[in-house]
């Protein structure tokens, strides 16, 4: 790892406060995916089109 002087702190927080925020976008997509497509599956029982 270079050497990041005086600024380590900074740079290293930077980068792992961004890597929390990717980890929780990736998060909240598969979860906000996963109820949608039960939210989607209950809509079609519901019409009757649960066949497959």
């Amino acid at each position: 790892m270079p050497d990041l002087g005086k600024y380590a702190g900074t740079v290293l927080s930077a980068y792992g406060v961004t890597l929390a925020l990717l980890a929780a976008l990736v998060l909240l997509s598969l979860w906000r995916g996963a109820r949608v497509k039960r939210a989607l599956e209950a809509q079609e029982r519901r019409m009757g089109r649960g066949n497959g």
